[in-house]
């Protein structure tokens, strides 16, 4: 545990160290850990001096649902063409919610509201706008690809590092008089599993919004 600093020298002490550190201890002990003591414990300061930064637990719960949203933003900024930007944005997504599967479902309870976050998305808009998508249609897809992908985490949150790992995954052997589908497609599909499915369905979702046209999906 690192040595407990006096008030004087909590000065160096940000909101970005506070959320990093409860991110640290949320991946370790679970969402349950959270508290401004123990996240007070992680940085070796009071916990008191916190609240020079965080109001309270409901804004340390939102800036950990920021902090996520931010390690993802790049990958669409950085992108030459908007059905690019959303992929690797999806893509991004997944893999920083599969790193922290015990914070999943704070990102399902609690919408992204922060400044921070909204300027996120502000920022996200004026790159899809800027690829030639109007911003209607350009929030609605970045909220539905969000969703889905938060929703795929989520349905892998009871066991997420195993499931990924095992990414092609045979279907179960069933009855073929009862289940005489399921044993078609089991002999026919071959192996399946999430990552496959993720993929499947992302691109699904993305040819849909470009049913119109590359540059002006259809709504």
């Amino acid at each position: 545990m690192p040595a407990r600093r006096t008030r004087g020298q909590n000065a160096g002490l940000t909101r970005q160290a506070i959320l990093r550190a409860a991110l640290v201890l949320a991946d370790r002990e679970g969402l349950k850990a959270l508290s401004m003591r123990r996240i007070g414990q992680e940085l070796g300061v009071e916990a008191m001096s916190l609240y020079q930064h965080v109001a309270d637990k409901d804004a340390l719960l939102d800036g950990l649902v920021e902090e996520l949203f931010t390690q993802v933003a790049p990958t669409l900024l950085e992108s030459t063409s908007w059905r690019a930007g959303l992929r690797q944005y999806a893509h991004a997504l997944l893999e920083v919610l599969l790193a922290h599967p015990n914070v999943v479902p704070l990102v399902v309870t609690r919408p992204a509201i922060t400044s921070s976050s909204l300027r996120l998305v502000e920022n996200a808009l004026r790159t899809l706008h800027a690829a030639g998508l109007t911003l209607p249609a350009a929030l609605d897809m970045l909220y539905a690809v969000t969703g889905f992908v938060v929703g795929h985490a989520a349905m892998l949150h009871g066991d997420v590092r195993s499931n990924m790992a095992n990414s092609r995954q045979p279907m179960p052997e069933v009855d073929p008089e009862e289940y005489p589908l399921l044993t078609e497609v089991a002999r026919t599909a071959g192996p399946t599993g999430p990552n496959l499915r993720f993929e499947f369905a992302l691109e699904a979702m993305l040819r849909g919004f470009g049913t119109d046209g590359d540059n002006e999906p259809g709504r």
